[in-house]
């Protein structure tokens, strides 16, 4: 089996010590194990910068797209309203989300390469009393965006409405003060920024409104209250949890640690963008959002000329050893390039060499 290296939001390239932890099986029901979930919510609520009297952690089965769905469907009764502010694939996931559960939802969209407007947002809630939750997305990947956290923090304050930030491919590489901001519910996935393997997301959130929740699910197996309740009295999750995956990711929370901490990790990730930006750029290959815009996740570039072909662009990649993402725009052509993960430097500038010879910019 030939292998290669993910440049891509996620799943990603792990660490060995990481695949390493998923070599050994273990029980759902044994106390060991129920302490790995337990440091795993203690951990992320230190990453928060939070504490359990005002915040707690629930972690949930499935991918990210599933722990956002559970906090949708169980915390949002019939009684509120939504509003979804989006700039991307992953904020109109929410939307069509939101349509599936039958949510009572408004939508305030601009276009990709934009910030939401503060403005626009404060008049859509001056002329709507009836919405009181808020959602979006942090880093929207489709782009690579980092959309105005504490504006909307802000203005959510202000207008005395639920925060629920969708922070998948921001958190555990961007500093986030969860009580700081405000936020009352933040996503995010075991296969990220904290670099561990899919199978799981976790839900951050703050006590006094996860209480008030209880009986407001509409599915089973999503029911976020549920979930805490149990997680808080037995220890352990209400169904078979992902116990490889769990296991790597406790090794993956450490690692964060032995990094430096989330400054740390994001130092190495913001130097992994602009190195690979500006070296694109030299060889003619653009990124779609503005400097001061992009995240130091994952960058857009727009094909380089009408002859690009990313299919033949992507073998000659992969075969090199680094697989990289398509675009996710409709009005453009674009691929994606990530660099989180076990991703540093010398990984950039060899995949730049390997970009920089199949545009003929240097030599094979």
């Amino acid at each position: 089996m030939n292998t290669y290296k993910l440049l891509t939001p996620g799943p990603l390239t792990t660490s060995s010590a990481v695949k390493q932890e998923m070599l050994y099986d273990r029980c759902t029901w044994d106390d060991d194990y129920k302490s790995i979930t337990q440091k795993i919510r203690s951990q992320l609520l230190e990453l928060a910068g939070a504490d359990q009297t005002q915040y707690t952690v629930v972690l949930m089965q499935g991918s990210g797209t599933f722990s956002v769905e559970s906090v949708f469907t169980s915390t949002i009764s019939s009684d509120d309203k939504l509003l979804i502010i989006t700039n991307g694939a992953y904020g109109e996931r929410m939307v069509k989300m939101a349509s599936y559960i039958g949510l009572n939802y408004t939508e305030y969209s601009v276009e990709y390469h934009r910030y939401p407007d503060e403005a626009e947002i404060r008049a859509i809630l001056e002329e709507d009393a009836d919405i009181t939750h808020i959602a979006m997305v942090h880093c929207e990947t489709t782009t690579g965006i980092l959309n105005p956290l504490e504006m909307i923090s802000s203005i959510s304050s202000e207008y005395g409405t639920t925060l629920i930030i969708d922070a998948m491919s921001s958190f555990g590489g961007i500093e986030i003060d969860v009580p700081g901001l405000g936020i009352d519910y933040l996503i995010s996935s075991a296969n990220k920024c904290i670099q561990g393997v899919p199978g799981f997301g976790f839900v951050i959130a703050k006590n006094d409104k996860l209480a008030a929740c209880k009986g407001v699910a509409r599915s089973l197996s999503l029911d976020l209250y549920d979930q805490w309740k149990e997680m808080n009295g037995s220890g352990k999750w209400r169904y078979t949890s992902p116990t490889h995956v769990v296991a790597a990711f406790s090794k993956a929370l450490d690692e964060l640690v032995e990094e430096g901490g989330v400054s740390a990790r994001f130092a190495r990730y913001q130097r992994n963008n602009h190195l690979l930006r500006e070296r694109l750029a030299q060889a003619g290959i653009h990124a779609y959002i503005s400097d001061e815009k992009q995240s130091p996740i994952i960058t857009t570039f727009l094909f380089p000329n009408t002859g690009f072909s990313f299919a033949d662009f992507y073998a000659y990649v992969k075969e090199r050893g680094y697989v990289i993402y398509p675009g996710k725009l409709t009005d453009v052509d674009t691929f994606r390039i990530g660099n989180i993960g076990e991703i540093y430097e010398e990984d950039i500038n060899t995949l730049c060499t390997i970009i920089e010879q199949y545009m003929g910019v240097v030599s094979v």
